[in-house]
């Protein structure tokens, strides 16, 4: 069975001390690391705002994440997302996963990722601090969902 931590919080995340909960387990060969980050591309996304709905959030990570752990033989997974006000910059989300391969870190990883995006009930508003508009789902994120649907179970 896997280490698995899952959190949502509005304060930041220190990526070493996440990184370092994984020293000492010598089954794990492989740590493949997500930091996301609000981005601003053309200037105009200076701030974001995200919403959750509390124990539903934390429900839906956990499903992804069990998910992951059917298809890749995972040591430790780590799922921090933050929610609230966050300006360009700023983490928004970390995501862990150790093996002791690392295609299976890394493939479980991007899997994550592409669930989180897509079907974790967040709900995010960007702009430029004054003015922040939601934002709806992007068919990138979705198309990049699809590329999951052969797995089967290991």
């Amino acid at each position: 069975m896997a280490d698995i931590r899952i959190q949502v919080q509005s304060a930041d995340f220190d990526f070493a001390a996440e990184y370092a909960r994984f020293d000492g387990n010598a089954a794990v060969g492989a740590v493949v690391a997500f930091v996301g980050r609000v981005r601003d591309l053309d200037q105009s996304v200076t701030a974001m705002s995200l919403e959750h709905y509390p124990g539903m959030t934390e429900k839906s990570l956990a499903g992804i994440v069990d998910q992951a752990c059917g298809y890749w033989p995972l040591q430790a997974v780590t799922v921090i997302h933050r929610v609230g006000d966050l300006q360009a910059a700023e983490q928004i989300v970390l995501v862990l996963t150790a093996s002791a391969h690392r295609l299976a870190a890394y493939e479980s990883n991007a899997f994550i990722m592409d669930f989180l995006k897509t079907q974790a009930p967040f709900w995010k508003k960007e702009g430029n601090g004054a003015c922040l508009q939601w934002v709806d789902a992007r068919e990138s994120d979705q198309s990049a969902l699809d590329r999951w649907q052969y797995l089967k179970v290991v």
